[in-house]
């Protein structure tokens, strides 16, 4: 992976994570133990720390940043879908934030929340644990059933699952030029059974 170091400062990755090669780790990124980290995320630590905590995931082509002296963190099972910004904030413990939504400096979105994909999280605002945010700007528009949070661990855990087929199999190749007999499905587990769930 492109891992750089800015003043002596070096990003640490847990043995047990998975960062894409295509992602970029600058300065002070602390990655850790089951974590996932997609392909062109960029964590910029050459201003402020950046911190993911255990089971976390960063998906595909994320930005994280922030301001100087400032700290943004990802606590354990956050979920971070495609797209996403966070700049100087912080998301709790198995808090979702969706594809292209925006979460600015010094907000916080509180432990179990799910914010809807493209919400623009306005700074400093600070967003209650089980709840549902969207819009632009967010707001909050209602308490999370259970049912809601269960399958949100579920599609963490989904990611963590990735962690580790990654770390066991992912490798770089070059295509075929023609569709092999008998081509595998790829065996992806629950992530089949919350999909379903999701849609009935």
């Amino acid at each position: 992976m492109p891992c750089y170091a800015i003043d002596g400062v070096i990003p640490v990755v847990h043995p047990s994570a998975y960062v894409h090669p295509t992602a970029v780790l600058i300065g002070d990124v602390i990655v850790g133990p089951g974590c996932y980290v997609g392909p062109c995320a960029s964590l910029r630590g050459d201003f402020g720390r950046i911190v993911l905590h255990e089971g976390a995931n960063v998906q595909d082509t994320c930005v994280i940043h922030g301001f100087p002296a400032s700290e943004t963190v990802v606590e354990r099972n956050g979920h971070i879908g495609h797209g996403a910004v966070l700049h100087g904030c912080i998301v709790r413990h198995d808090a979702l934030v969706g594809m292209n939504a925006v979460v600015m400096d010094e907000a916080e979105v509180g432990a179990y929340a799910i914010v809807a994909a493209s919400a623009f999280v306005r700074a400093k605002l600070k967003l209650p644990e089980r709840s549902l945010i969207a819009g632009v700007p967010a707001k909050v528009l209602r308490e999370l059933s259970d049912d809601e949070i269960r399958w949100k661990l579920e599609g963490t855990q989904t990611y963590q699952q990735l962690t580790v087929r990654c770390l066991a199999t992912m490798q770089e190749v070059q295509p075929l030029i023609e569709l092999e007999a008998d081509r595998p499905l790829l065996q992806t587990g629950s992530a089949h059974q919350t999909l379903a769930q999701r849609k009935g």
